[in-house]
């Protein structure tokens, strides 16, 4: 008779990690809030969050970006707790944004064409289940733009004969809250250039523009809760 080990989910902390930053390193805005009024969240994970908070962080119309953790079930966990992969988190960026200045599809057509949707836990030689794919979103016109562009991106690669997406698509109420990362990891690739990054155009373009202004249902909880 074979027996499987289960690990049981690591117990965390009641209180923040110590030494986040109140500023972005690049931006110069508000790391962790408060932000102008309006400014929508939207978080993404698609692998090592060092290269994909540089990818947010260069679009118009974002505010801010930080690295975190969120997906799991361990509070305020540490790095090296994500990594056990007994948290359950994914390692995620926070990508809040101007909605006058940008729009959910066109953030996700960057986080689509990024990273390789089709592996499940791990990008490249990244592999875990902090490194799977994931978008969490807080408002329901980020999630009517999340399954849409998951649909057409996944026709595109289909039709190059790749396989069928895998991200994990759902609201971030359900995924539970984002933890911030350590200070080391905020704005890494600024500190350290010629640091670790698995991300680049996987050359493959996401349709934008799939949803008519009509199609997109009322925006509700603009920012989640803190």
């Amino acid at each position: 008779m074979q027996f499987t080990r289960t690990l049981r989910p690591l117990a965390g902390r009641s209180h923040p990690l110590p030494g986040i930053p109140a500023t972005h390193e690049v931006l110069g805005t508000p790391l962790q809030g408060p932000w102008p009024e309006g400014t929508e969240v939207l978080t993404v994970a698609m692998g090592c969050f060092w290269g994909a908070e540089r990818i947010f962080w260069q679009l118009p119309g974002v505010v801010t970006t930080a690295a975190g953790y969120q997906g799991g079930s361990t509070p305020n966990p540490t790095y090296e707790e994500v990594c056990s992969g007994r948290t359950g988190h994914t390692e995620a960026v926070l990508v809040a944004y101007d909605p006058t200045a940008t729009d959910p599809e066109r953030l996700l057509k960057a986080f689509w064409e990024n990273h390789d949707p089709t592996t499940k836990d791990r990008q490249g030689n990244d592999v875990g289940t902090q490194y799977r794919s994931a978008v969490y979103w807080t408002t329901s016109g980020q999630e009517a733009a999340a399954r849409a562009t998951a649909d057409a991106f996944g026709q595109v690669l289909a039709g190059a004969g790749h396989g069928p997406v895998v991200t994990e698509l759902r609201p971030a109420q359900e995924a539970g809250p984002f933890y911030y990362a350590e200070a080391y990891h905020q704005q890494y690739l600024h500190k350290n250039p010629g640091g670790y990054c698995n991300h680049g155009p996987n050359g493959y373009t996401c349709p934008v523009g799939l949803l008519r202004q009509d199609e997109v249902p009322a925006q509700q909880d603009v920012l989640p809760p803190r």
